[in-house]
């Protein structure tokens, strides 16, 4: 038994290697984790954040300090001007259809600079289902440059751009589900240049979400117009149980405020929902909360290098720009037992077991492990991956490190038992 749980003495003994491989990458972790924590605590200190801003306020939202508080402390944090950090975006998706329905108008030109987007994103821009309010659908033009072994292709961005017809160009920073890698803040950054460098006017938008404080800088810090994240992924650090949030230069925060509630409104409306408290919560204990997700991801990649499993992206030892982790299984029994294993191991739910099954908008049945406090929240160990060739898990979050390891000897020795 291991703390009271049946466990192998193999994969025990994967667990203790494992961790003796992984505690100088675990120390880097924890270190951007302290920079981070100081930059945090400096903008609550900054901002003067009372208890008196976690006061709920009703109806239109007029005139709510703490809500209008903590957008100026998101600014501070991620090095933008303005923010909009709102209960009424209600997932990453929901802020990118908002943030791109707020700067892209008929006729204008979106430019994914990244590759094509995940699937939701294919569903805004109208490359997949018949939505007629998809942005192709109301008028807007699409185009996109693939990547080139994960990294931008900058010679083809610097003259597409340089046309001077694109509004937006766009950055998935995460891998979402495809094989390449997720993009760094130093290859962002690199990007962005060339961007602005070919038509200063170009607004560069960076999807966020499982990226942020994975680095001691954002997108915003690189010279990015705005960025887009999630509270059910690092920044709600399992706190708060939904919201989005943007940050970026004010006038495109404008754009993005109005495109969600109504012109000339902008961000002075919006009731917050009693949600306040674990907005700020959330954000205070995100630094401790993505290295914890770190360090399981970290833990997970290297405990299934050591069980002959080579097909996992990060490597262990790999720079890491985001809380995901993705895992070659082999084969659909693996997959399937490995996501078990998962919502075995999980506070909540722990007695379901996952099947296979349809999804809509997406191409191949899916297998989902997510025993989470706040549903769907992927800053919570979660794991999930379409039944198709390499049979790849997209694994993601862990609010402490010593939950994630349960969880992940748990998923390991039931994938290894016969």
């Amino acid at each position: 038994m291991y703390y009271g749980f049946d466990i192998s003495e193999r994969v025990q003994q994967l667990a203790l290697q494992a961790e003796r491989d992984c505690a100088p990458i675990f120390k880097e972790a924890e270190d951007n984790a302290m920079v981070i924590s100081a930059r945090v605590l400096k903008a609550f200190q900054d901002q003067r954040v009372s208890t008196t801003d976690f006061l709920e306020i009703t109806g239109y939202g007029f005139s709510d300090p703490g809500r209008e508080k903590l957008e100026r402390l998101y600014a501070q944090v991620f090095g933008g001007e303005d923010a909009l950090v709102r209960v009424q975006l209600m997932s990453g998706t929901h802020a990118l259809a908002v943030a791109f329905g707020g700067l892209l108008k008929y006729g204008d030109i979106m430019l994914s600079i990244s590759g094509r987007p995940y699937d939701t994103m294919c569903s805004i821009i109208g490359l997949s289902g018949s939505s007629r309010n998809s942005l192709m659908a109301c008028g807007v033009k699409y185009e996109e440059i693939d990547l080139v072994d994960s990294r931008f292709d900058l010679p083809a961005i610097a003259e597409r751009v340089a046309k001077g017809d694109v509004k937006v160009v766009a950055i998935q920073r995460s891998r979402g589900y495809s094989q390449r890698k997720s993009l760094t803040i130093d290859q962002i950054a690199e990007a962005i240049k060339v961007v602005k460098e070919a038509d200063p006017n170009a607004i560069v938008l960076v999807d966020n979400c499982y990226g942020d404080f994975t680095e001691d800088r954002e997108p915003t810090h690189v010279g990015a117009d705005v960025i887009v994240g999630s509270m059910m992924k690092n920044l709600g650090a399992g706190i708060a149980v939904t919201g989005a949030y943007c940050v970026g230069n004010s006038d495109v925060i404008n754009d993005i405020a109005e495109r969600l509630t109504a012109p000339c409104v902008g961000k002075d409306l919006g009731a917050n929902l009693n949600q306040l408290a674990s907005f700020y919560k959330g954000i205070f204990l995100a630094p401790s909360t993505v290295c914890a997700s770190l360090k399981t991801q970290i833990f997970a990649a290297r405990m299934l290098e050591l069980a002959g499993f080579s097909g996992v992206s990060p490597k262990y030892d790999e720079k890491r720009t985001d809380i995901v982790q993705t895992m070659d299984l082999e084969t659909a029994e693996n997959l399937v037992k490995f996501c078990c294993g998962i919502q075995h191991a999980s506070p909540v739910d722990s007695y379901v077991t996952p099947e296979a099954g349809p999804m809509p908008g997406y191409p191949h049945d899916e297998v989902m492990a997510s025993g989470t406090f706040v549903t769907g929240a992927t800053s919570e160990l979660s794991c999930d991956g379409p039944i198709c060739p390499p049979y790849t898990a997209y694994m993601q979050g862990g609010l402490t490190y010593e939950y994630g390891k349960l969880g992940i000897m748990l998923a390991i020795d039931e994938m290894l038992r016969g």
